[in-house]
């Protein structure tokens, strides 16, 4: 089976599991959509949306973010973890948007990367998901599915998102990065498929082969 067939048989199946997907980040505007993204570095989705509204609150635009000291947001953010290092870029970067992009949250990847805490994967989902540009960007459970699904070396993140690119059309990338982190967390886990008996149904479609 071909890595093309293999992407053929993965948008199919996962078009019929997950018709829609829904963002499952909280947010108000891209700005509020950035600090959530953000804020999910070594954090889940789940526990952001518990800490943002409270944040949101007193600042959901960078001027009055930037206003608010970096001790505040650090005591809102704590059970983010990282929560030092978080919140000074939080505010790094809000007075970088008013100093340099008139309070906006810009629309390039470049201006993006330059924000405070903002690497290739956080600006590829902003691009993505506040602007509806198409990017595929990978997080550990694309990365771990590309790789157990053999359609990437796997070697790096950077690797794997060049070789999805190559594989999936390009119409078809906002939805299958949502598509298959829900999949990696719901069906097909870091510490399943190890053997055929406990295989996902994916996993037995594309043949991958078992670790033990």
């Amino acid at each position: 089976m071909t890595k093309k067939e293999k992407a053929e048989i993965i948008s199919e199946y996962l078009d019929n599991l997950y018709p829609t997907q829904e963002i499952p980040l909280k947010f108000r505007n891209p700005f509020t959509f950035l600090i959530a993204v953000l804020l999910t570095a070594q954090c889940t989705d789940k526990r952001v949306n518990e800490v943002t509204p409270a944040l949101f609150d007193l600042a959901d635009n960078p001027k009055d973010m930037a206003k608010l000291p970096v001790e505040k947001i650090q005591e809102i953010i704590r059970p983010c973890g990282l929560s030092k290092n978080k919140a000074n870029n939080i505010s790094k970067l809000s007075k970088t948007l008013l100093e340099k992009f008139g309070g906006e949250v810009p629309q390039n990847m470049k201006d993006l990367e330059s924000l405070a805490g903002v690497g290739h994967k956080t600006a590829s989902v902003i691009m993505m998901q506040a602007f509806g540009v198409p990017t595929f960007p990978v997080d550990t459970h694309i990365h771990r599915l590309a790789t157990r699904w053999h359609l990437t070396s796997g070697k790096s993140v950077e690797q794997t998102e060049k070789d999805l690119k190559k594989l999936f059309p390009e119409s078809s990338w906002n939805k299958l990065h949502l598509q298959i982190i829900f999949y990696g967390r719901e069906h097909c886990k870091a510490h399943t498929c190890k053997t055929k008996e406990t295989q996902c149904e994916l996993c037995k479609m594309l043949k991958a082969v078992p670790i033990k």
